[in-house]
């Protein structure tokens, strides 16, 4: 920080949402209206947006207390367990996972655009660049917002839940498929 130097800081009216719906100006969505979630907890204020496009990367990102942490921390591992299991968890319900299948962290981020921001008294952060976050509760306050409202989301618009989760269910097939061809070179190669 160099004082009296002025910082340019992209706002977006309409908060977190709209800067999801940003980053995705340039993309296929596969659900128009972003997921979107604000709740207060013990720990802190948990606020969490995302929506899929048909891409197969991943673009999620992290703040506390404003404070853009690259390198994630608890509360991106709260959102990341919550994701999956919510997922794995309406997929099996509806029966759209075949026998034994399930979908990995992977699979069910394939696509995914998501913005987490929590805020919290004291903040602890690693190392001086504030780049990770480290407060243990707050992984467990993110994870029980996803799972409660991500659940109530999928439920409440069953036609972008499949959506969603066919898009989940390609990638784990794709990966399933990628994994045998893999095993299969490698015996013909040995």
């Amino acid at each position: 920080f160099i004082p009296g130097a002025w910082v340019a800081v992209r706002v977006f009216e309409g908060g977190i949402v709209s800067f999801v719906r940003h980053l995705n100006r340039n993309r296929h969505v596969v659900h128009e209206r972003p997921f979107y979630v604000q709740r207060e907890t013990p720990a802190g204020q948990v606020e969490v947006a995302l929506q899929y496009n048909d891409t197969y990367g991943e673009s999620t990102h992290t703040f506390a207390n404003n404070i853009n942490t690259s390198d994630g921390g608890t509360h991106l591992s709260g959102f990341k367990s919550a994701l999956t299991r919510t997922m794995n968890d309406y997929a099996k319900r509806n029966g759209l996972l075949k026998g034994d299948e399930t979908l990995s962290g992977d699979d069910v981020r394939e696509g995914l655009t998501a913005i987490i921001s929590v805020k919290l008294e004291e903040p602890q952060f690693e190392g001086q660049t504030k780049a990770k976050l480290g407060n243990a509760e707050m992984a467990g306050a993110v994870q029980t917002v996803v799972n409660e409202s991500l659940g109530a989301f999928l439920e409440e618009n069953p036609q972008v839940a499949r959506r969603i989760i066919e898009k989940c269910i390609n990638a784990a097939r794709a990966r399933e498929a990628a994994r045998k061809a893999r095993e299969l070179v490698q015996r013909k190669g040995g």
